[in-house]
């Protein structure tokens, strides 16, 4: 008999990366269920390289009982490269952002968003059984025809968030809360999609109508400089250029750094699929403000406020609500822990090993 063999396959495997960390979670649990597998990618970073095998290596193993799982979340010729094998077909599906959110600030991205939408399709009569991260991602798997479908999060090593403060950005944080003001703030790529100026909008009606001093901090590298630069462009027409800080990409310190002196954590993104900033700030028992967008209210689930809509003055006085409330920011925290303790490793573990495994099965 055959060993049983599920290799993964995943157009790019990076470093810091929610995605590729899962990928790398999911081999060792699959090894550790007496599975044989791998991982093959399209690219990876130089940190990465020895944690799999190009793609074009897919055809070095081929057995009756090996099954490929493609992680997929852009459009790539690695999905096309999958479609087209001979194995037994299995997906793992992290949501892809419509390209009308991206086209107009960035064209190569829209181009990608679309190619992987219209892979989500074709994949679909292809394939077995697929697994999505988010029971709003597992919706759009059934609507476009997927036969087997289920929902269980993203493998995350929670102890991953924890860490030290980088001591320099540390102190100058910590002098500009002793200075006043409420700190607000969201992590995530400088994207349309993401709608920083949304909180751009929310800062000024919350200096406006409640604090005066209150700052926003923006971490996250940017997709689009076009759409970052009208984001500073935008705070400075708002006057508010010295209230808005983008930091771009940090470090794993720094950011733990800017969630110790933050106040409130806001998200008015227009389109998550899971958004591991949220888990991340429920971690740091940060409270939340939110857009119920897409799979938002479904992340949060109680552990933080979740308006019907964004307009700057209802997000002004959520933010003041929580940052004044002494017994509701008690409150979230408490929901924040046990929400944070669903996602725990081991639980995930367990309920990934079962649904791949019945489904390796039938």
């Amino acid at each position: 008999m055959a060993p049983r063999r599920i290799d993964q396959v995943i157009p790019s495997l990076a470093s810091r990366d929610a995605i590729g960390g899962h990928v790398v979670q999911l081999r060792d649990l699959l090894r550790t269920r007496g599975f044989q597998s791998d991982i093959y990618y399209g690219n990876a970073t130089a940190d990465r390289l020895d944690f799999g095998y190009p793609v074009d290596r897919l055809g070095d193993r081929s057995s009756s009982d090996r099954v490929l799982l493609y992680q997929l979340s852009i459009g790539s010729g690695v999905g096309d490269i999958f479609r087209d094998r001979s194995e037994r077909k299995f997906v793992n599906y992290h949501n892809i952002t419509p390209a009308d959110l991206l086209e107009p600030w960035i064209p190569a991205v829209g181009e990608e968003v679309r190619w992987g939408r219209a892979q989500l399709d074709a994949l679909a009569p292809v394939t077995e059984f697929a697994v999505a991260d988010s029971r709003f991602n597992e919706q759009e798997l059934i609507d476009a025809g997927y036969p087997s479908t289920t929902t269980v999060p993203l493998l995350i090593d929670l102890d991953g968030f924890a860490g030290e403060p980088d001591p320099v950005l540390a102190a100058r944080l910590g002098a500009e809360q002793a200075d006043g003001g409420t700190s607000l703030l969201f992590v995530g790529k400088v994207s349309p999609h993401k709608a920083q100026h949304d909180l751009v909008k929310a800062l000024a009606a919350y200096r406006q109508l409640y604090d005066r001093k209150a700052r926003l901090r923006l971490v996250g590298g940017a997709i689009s400089e076009d759409y970052r630069v009208a984001v500073e462009r935008f705070a400075d027409e708002l006057g508010l250029l010295d209230a808005v800080e983008i930091a771009g990409s940090v470090t794993h310190e720094e950011l733990i750094a800017y969630y110790a002196a933050t106040d409130v954590f806001v998200c008015l993104s227009n389109h998550e699929g899971f958004c591991v900033p949220l888990l991340e700030a429920m971690y740091h028992r940060v409270p939340i403000v939110a857009h119920t967008s897409t799979a938002v209210p479904e992340t949060v689930d109680g552990a933080g406020l979740v308006l019907p809509e964004k307009s700057p003055a209802l997000v002004a006085a959520a933010i003041n609500r929580v940052a004044t409330d002494d017994r509701l920011r008690a409150a979230l925290a408490q929901r924040a822990t046990e929400r944070v303790a669903s996602f725990s490793l081991e639980r995930v573990r367990a309920s990934f090993a079962t649904a791949l495994e019945s489904a390796y099965a039938a």
